[in-house]
């Protein structure tokens, strides 16, 4: 067994994905885990902007809807990539010429939180569109009820638009988080330590590029189907009490 593992160079490879020195592995999960805070940062940032983004739409006024519709629209044309770089760079350098306008001195901005408000905001645009289509599914009935019984509007959008909606949000959210976690590699650029470049620096380190880049391949497809698995609880969860596709059609 053991000459069958060395034949096909598979000692090699364990001993290039090792946790410990002088192996990369441990270095591929300290990526993997920045990936992941960045990306459940941005996402529920991304919530945030979202929900008072749709309900901006909704029923904001003229000049609001039509700053948001500027936003979302901005946003989901242009590259994501040169977002990246437009919103670090000049976001950074827009917050430390406020600060020396005030006397301060120069910040050096986390790559965390910048990675988070980076993110967070392209993310918004897409969750305010997706909250924007689910709100719209509600049918108009139960929030015409829940304002017959004179619930205030922080009340109806706790305890019934939110509620009622989450069926036909999830499955939109569900794309958006998986987005997040694989844009999360384009911080690289920027030099954030995340996954894909700490395996870019394995693999130029060893020149064992197949190995590294099809281990952080399997590192996010793991992340995908677990994420799934999830999602597709949740869904089930917020559909409770609905009819079935199935029922449905019969």
């Amino acid at each position: 067994m053991g000459g069958l593992v060395e034949a096909l160079g598979l000692t090699s490879t364990f001993e290039l994905l090792a946790l410990s020195p002088p192996g990369w592995g441990g270095n591929l999960l300290r990526g993997l885990a920045n990936s992941l805070q960045i990306a459940f940062g941005a996402f529920g940032f991304g919530l945030l902007i979202g929900l008072f983004g749709a309900y901006g739409k909704l029923y904001g006024g003229p000049i609001l809807r039509d700053l948001l519709a500027i936003y979302t629209t901005v946003v989901r044309a242009v590259p994501e990539l040169v977002l990246i770089l437009i919103l670090y760079y000049v976001g950074t350098d827009l917050i430390n010429k406020l600060v020396m306008g005030f006397g301060g001195e120069r910040v050096e901005i986390s790559g965390v939180v910048a990675g988070i408000w980076v993110l967070g905001v392209v993310q918004g645009a897409y969750a305010t569109e997706i909250l924007r289509g689910a709100i719209l599914a509600v049918p108009p009935g139960q929030i015409e009820a829940a304002r017959a019984f004179g619930m205030p509007p922080l009340m109806l959008m706790r305890r019934v638009t939110i509620p009622a909606m989450m069926s036909f949000a999830i499955p939109g959210l569900a794309n958006l988080w998986l987005i997040a976690t694989k844009d999360t590699a384009l911080l690289a650029i920027v030099g954030f330590n995340e996954l894909t470049l700490e395996t870019k620096q394995a693999a130029s380190s060893t020149r064992a590029y197949f190995t590294f880049f099809l281990a952080a391949g399997g590192l996010y497809l793991t992340v995908t189907l677990l994420s799934g698995r999830v999602f597709k609880r949740v869904e089930a969860w917020a559909r409770k009490g609905q009819p079935s596709l199935r029922q449905a059609k019969s």
